[in-house]
Formats: C-alpha cells, structure tokens, sequence
C-alpha cells in the first residue's frame, strides 16, 4: 500500500470571477505547481513552469492573490524574495445548478482550458512515447469506454475511481519510490445522448 499523507480540506470555487481568472492556461500551470509544494515558489520558479518571464509570472501571482487562491508564504530567509503557496491544495469548480448565464460561461471557459491542456499533454506523450522506455512506453494507457449505468452506479464509479487514485496524488504522496514520476490522469465520466 502506498503511503499518503492526509488531504487538506478541498475548496468550492463557484463565483465567476475568480473562475475566469483561474481561466488562463499559465495560471493552471502555476495553481497545479503551488498546489503540489509544500513550501511554495517564487515568481522566478513559477516562471519556469509557465513558460513566461518572472516579471509576467508575476503578474499572474498577483491576479490569483487577488482572488484568493494563493497566499503569500513564510519566507526562506532572503527578504528580498517573495514566495508564494496555494491557499488550498485542491479545489472542485461548480457554478451549482441555480448558476446564471455568467457564471455559466466562466465554469465552462475554466473547463475547457482544462481540457486544452489535458489534451495537450496527451499528445505530447503520443509524440515523445516511441522514445520513452518500454516500461513507461507500456505502461501508458489511453482508453475510452461507454458504459450503461444508473446516476447511482456513476456516483459509486466516481468514488471509487477517486478513492483509488487518493494515495497516489502527488500533493499527499510520502516518499515514492524511486522511478517515480509525473502521470497526469484525466477522469471524466459523464452522460451522453
């Protein structure tokens, strides 16, 4: 069994603002980093992961500041450098089903830039797999499947589906063993006509 630490409480973000601010494909990557530190990252760091200058990650940090989603942290010693941390280490987006046409459009925008960058991680494993080794290279599984199923039965599906990736989120993973990398798991089950 793999040994996880506990999860923190997860965070319901629901109001269109901070929604369409999270919206951005360089404030998920900067969200999805923060979120698996325990210490936090400077603009400089962040800026690494985003793929922008410090001087723009830090605009981005000041924008998710804003709303609420990342806090400054305690420092490292050098006043001079200011680290950042998640406010939350996971966080669920629902507009909730009374939403209105505003925060309707901002769920969805913040879904897709989700599902853009899920998907632009897939293809960058389909091209970079034939050099990857046969353990990875085999190991990988890309799967789409219909299933017949009651709300009951998807709802039992999704707990379980979660329950078993828990101990191998990264955020609460103590220790993995080495070999141990980065795999990016996109779960969506939801109902189609």
């Amino acid at each position: 069994m793999t040994e996880a630490r506990p999860e923190q409480r997860r965070v319901t973000i629901s109001d269109p603002q901070v929604m369409r601010a999270l919206a951005h494909p360089a404030r998920l990557a900067i969200m999805e980093h923060l979120s698996s530190l325990e210490g936090g990252a400077t603009a400089t760091e962040c800026a690494e992961i985003a793929g922008l200058s410090p001087s723009a990650t830090s605009y981005h940090l000041r924008a998710l500041a804003k709303f609420g989603l990342i806090e400054p942290a305690p420092s490292r010693g050098d006043a001079r450098e200011r680290v950042w941390r998640a406010f939350s280490p996971s966080y669920t987006v629902s507009a909730g089903p009374e939403a209105g046409s505003e925060a309707r459009a901002a769920e969805l925008a913040l879904v897709e830039a989700h599902i853009a960058r899920d998907a632009q991680r897939t293809r960058d494993w389909i091209r970079r797999a034939p050099e990857e080794s046969a353990e990875w290279y085999e190991a990988a599984w890309l799967s789409d499947t219909l299933l017949l199923l009651t709300a009951e039965e998807l709802a039992a599906l999704n707990a379980a589906v979660h329950d078993l990736l828990a101990p191998y989120r990264r955020r609460v993973r103590v220790d993995p063993p080495a070999g141990a990398r980065p795999v990016g798991v996109q779960y969506r089950a939801v109902p189609i006509d």
